[in-house]
């Protein structure tokens, strides 16, 4: 394994960090699921080479039935509460501070099943266009058969029963 292919070729360095302080108001409020996402990395921030994300799950809110992603990975990292995580054999009771890396193909899902609310950071890479994908789920309701396999086929979403 090497180091990625060199994307800067100034001299001396640049002044463009991008701090984010930690304010608790999310981006995409209620998803439907009970679920609030805070953009910490988008993929435009990043030019696509990840998307960072902290969840904010409700206590008792569900989440994605079972899915894989064919060309983004998706990563979870534990704040706090204990969020249920499949790993695509089993399902475990994910708290504070616990990992779960999905490469791509991966069969996995999520929610909270517990009494209290939990957070996570989400992390998909390569970056995606998932703030769309975060702003308008929730609204497909009145969406045909056919124009939710498309949004969820152009979104890299891919449901197993």
């Amino acid at each position: 394994m090497s180091y990625p292919k060199q994307v800067y070729f100034g001299d001396g360095g640049e002044v463009n960090a991008h701090f984010l302080p930690a304010d608790p108001a999310p981006d995409v409020g209620e998803t439907g699921r009970g679920m609030a996402i805070r953009y910490l990395a988008s993929t435009d921030l990043t030019h696509g080479e990840f998307g960072l994300y902290r969840v904010m799950l409700a206590a008792k809110s569900g989440g994605p039935k079972t899915h894989y992603h064919r060309t983004i990975s998706e990563s979870f990292f534990i704040l706090n509460g204990t969020v249920r995580l499949f790993n695509g054999e089993a399902w475990v009771d994910a708290r504070e501070g616990d990992f779960l890396h999905v490469p791509q193909g991966g069969l996995h899902a999520f929610r909270n099943d517990s009494d209290t609310p939990a957070e996570m950071l989400l992390l998909f890479t390569p970056g995606a266009p998932r703030e769309e994908f975060f702003e308008k789920v929730s609204k497909l309701g009145d969406a045909t058969e056919g124009e939710r396999a498309e949004f969820f086929d152009r979104h890299d979403q891919y449901f197993v029963d």
